[in-house]
């Protein structure tokens, strides 16, 4: 089983996660912003990984830090699950649909930190998130989990739905490059290593 337990604490936020890599796509979550909760709760669905995640943060001053920090903890739980990377398919692309909204997403699990974010919303905040964070999250959670992620949404124009196939096609795409390849042996890389 690959999975991963993170306990981080800041004088910000408090946040404990234990995920399982191959799971089945429940969850447990609670931040204390609703609509990041539902962000997280589609994420894990649609990836088919199992997470359990509880934050404690000062959203009496604003999302940012539990936000950021949950990405912070995500990607290095991910990368701890991951372990050597050994049999991994390495890459992952996905697009999803949410209405009028495509998005799509390309990940890399190279070992090196590239983050492109490309997408632009109606409103400033969605269910007491601010959009702006939607990226944030993704630039956290990538720097942690040393990855290559291209994000972008190709044409959409509800605030709640190019969050939604941002979260899900980011999730599709890295089950499909964290899925093991019993074809590969060892690292799926030149250099034998990533």
């Amino acid at each position: 089983m690959r999975t991963a337990s993170i306990h981080r604490t800041t004088h910000e936020t408090d946040i404990t996660a234990a995920l399982t890599l191959d799971g089945d796509g429940t969850s447990t979550i609670a931040t204390g912003i609703g609509f990041f909760d539902h962000m997280l709760e589609l994420f894990t669905r649609h990836g088919l990984f199992t997470l359990s995640l509880h934050c404690t943060g000062d959203v009496r001053v604003d999302d940012h830090h539990t936000i950021e920090d949950v990405g912070i903890v995500l990607g290095q739980a991910f990368a701890q699950a991951l372990g050597d990377k050994a049999g991994i398919a390495r890459y992952g692309h996905a697009y999803v649909p949410m209405d009028e909204t495509l998005a799509r997403c390309v990940i890399d699990l190279s070992g090196r930190t590239a983050v492109v974010f490309r997408a632009e919303f109606t409103r400033e905040t969605v269910g007491g998130m601010s959009t702006e964070m939607v990226e944030h999250f993704f630039r956290s959670f990538g720097e942690q989990l040393k990855a290559n992620i291209h994000l972008e949404t190709l044409y959409g124009a509800n605030a709640h739905h190019i969050s939604e196939a941002l979260f899900k096609s980011c999730a599709r795409a890295l089950r499909t490059a964290a899925a093991i390849d019993p074809r590969v042996i060892g690292v799926p890389s030149t250099k034998g290593s990533l």
